[in-house]
């Protein structure tokens, strides 16, 4: 009877116990709003210059890991709060056997985190650790053919030999204590080394590079096996999180946002317009500088069709003003970029309680303005979408898309509901029309280049290319040639055509339209536009070229 007792105790206790659970349980998903961001899993890039660093972060999201790129040189502690998953040290064209190379924190390699170093971050893990790099005349460039000494971890379920691509002239000679090669090629008797107890690798060849065969498995080996990442985040996730931090940013102020039309700035407006509401104000400045009806198409997508609080202000005529006789093309930038913040200022004057000005700014724009690794690099030109607030605005900057790529940002859009007129639309420059006059600009030059626009674009899209295309547009050219019309002789402008493939606008390559296209872009632009008698060609790429001509 005892025993039975004591039994029926012991059930009415587990009972009790499971019921506090249970209540606890509900209390703590009461406190947590539904749809709340989880802590976001992510891999740092320590940039040391390398022309490939951007393509490890872009390798990295295609795994649906977030990745940050951040410099070289930032101290450990920082990197700790961070709490990433993963450390990725990029290659770079610095030399460790050289003075003053450049060296992460010693401190990276007592925080427990799993490291990986590509080429120029292997031979600094090397040094660093005790080992040994010299610099050698047999450099290794291209592709070259890599042979697996050790299938574990970083090389799991991979063949035993494949190509891979280098790009290197120093060599590791002798490697730190604890660690083992567990890769060589005909070259390099050291190609990639392993300490799996302290959970670094490193290997002297590109993973990120397309030439390189199973590059993405090594990669996500590393993401996955190795720093033991989950591949949850999405755009979807970025959607939620980027929501939730502009609502806990901004709290009841007000936002105001400068409102092109083009994927950029539309994503951003949208994804602000979800966390804040009405407390955005969106301002489309017609800067006189603008493709034909583009102010109408603007008007009729987010006033009508989402109900953003959207004002018009017709600037045209300053500035033009102010363009007036100026043909430098930096020049032009700076002055419309200062004028574009001056209307901004007389406009977030108007409206009360604005603490925060939004841009639509994007990681490649901040990459070509200033190097991330905080490396000294030559400015090519000014980007519109970066820096150039005055301290007076007293505003502050929100850029929610400024950490994704192009692609990224239409696959945002294509969630919000944004229509594919907007999500496909091409790049246009913030400067508009006036880096695509190369002179001066006139009122006269800018309607002639708005009709030879519309007809290039009118033609791109007939012959379906205009989605599969980065840019297609036209120049007009600061000359004239002589031409004849009917039985007339003419003197009249030249416009350029150019058209460019690309990824992210990191890179590109110009398109070899076909012969018919080009044959109907050139016969309509010279037939219906009066003052253009000859259309030509640009077949230059980026790098040595830039997209934009000015």
């Amino acid at each position: 009877m005892k025993n039975k007792r004591a039994k029926i105790r012991n059930q009415k206790r587990i009972k009790n116990k499971l019921k506090k659970r249970i209540k606890e349980r509900i209390r703590n998903r009461k406190k947590k709003p539904s749809g709340a961001p989880s802590v976001r899993q992510t891999i740092l890039i320590l940039d040391f210059g390398s022309q490939y660093t951007q393509l490890i972060a872009r390798r990295v999201r295609e795994n649906k890991v977030f990745s940050k790129i951040i410099p070289y040189n930032t101290p450990a502690k920082e990197i700790a709060a961070m709490q990433p998953k993963g450390l990725i040290l990029s290659g770079g064209p610095a030399s460790v056997t050289e003075k003053k190379s450049p060296y992460p924190d010693a401190g990276i390699f007592k925080l427990g985190i799993p490291i990986l170093g590509i080429c120029y971050g292997m031979q600094a893990i090397t040094e660093m650790l005790g080992g040994k790099v010299k610099h050698t005349k047999e450099r290794e460039y291209g592709k070259i053919e890599l042979f697996i000494d050790d299938n574990r971890d970083l090389f799991n379920h991979l063949p035993g030999n494949f190509t891979c691509w280098a790009s290197h002239g120093d060599l590791v000679t002798k490697i730190p204590v604890g660690f083992h090669t567990s890769a060589h090629t005909m070259n390099s008797p050291i190609a990639a080394i392993s300490n799996p107890k302290r959970k670094i690798f490193a290997v002297q060849f590109h993973p990120e590079v397309t030439h390189t065969e199973h590059g993405n498995k090594i990669l996500s080996n590393f993401l996955f096996k190795i720093c033991g990442c989950l591949g949850r985040w999405t755009m979807e996730s970025f959607i939620r999180e980027s929501i939730e931090g502009i609502k806990k940013t901004v709290g009841n102020d007000k936002v105001v946002l400068g409102l092109s039309g083009g994927v950029d700035s539309s994503v951003a407006a949208l994804l602000i317009h979800k966390a804040i509401g009405k407390n955005l104000r969106c301002i489309f400045i017609d800067n006189g500088l603008l493709r034909k009806d583009e102010p109408q198409q603007v008007k009729q997508v987010f006033r009508n069709m989402f109900h953003l609080n959207l004002d018009f202000v017709n600037g045209s005529k300053r500035f033009l003003t102010r363009l007036k006789a100026i043909s430098d093309p930096e020049e032009k930038r700076k002055i419309i970029g200062d004028e574009f913040v001056k209307v901004f200022e007389e406009e977030a004057k108007k409206l009360k309680g604005v603490k925060y000005l939004a841009q639509g700014t994007l990681y490649p724009d901040v990459i070509e303005s200033v190097s991330p690794s905080g490396a000294p690099s030559k400015k090519i030109k000014s980007h519109h979408n970066v820096g150039g607030l005055p301290a007076h605005m007293n505003l502050k900057l929100i850029e929610p898309l400024r950490e994704l790529f192009k692609d990224e940002v239409r696959s945002i859009g294509r969630q919000l509901g944004l229509p594919d007129t907007i999500i496909q639309r091409q790049p246009f420059p913030g400067p508009g029309l006036a880096v695509r006059i190369i002179g001066e600009i006139t009122p006269e030059r800018l309607e002639l280049l708005r009709e030879v626009d519309k007809r290039v674009v009118d033609e791109i899209r007939n012959a379906g290319l205009y989605e599969q295309i980065w840019q297609s547009f036209a120049i007009l050219l600061p000359i004239k040639s002589v031409g004849i019309m009917g039985d007339e002789r003419t003197y009249e402008n030249v416009a350029a055509l150019r058209c460019v493939s690309s990824f992210d606008g990191m890179t590109a390559d110009w398109v070899k339209l076909p012969y018919e296209v080009m044959e109907k872009i050139s016969n309509r632009v010279i037939n219906e536009v009066k003052g253009v008698n000859r259309v030509v060609y640009d077949i230059s790429s980026k790098p040595p070229a830039t997209i934009e001509w000015e």
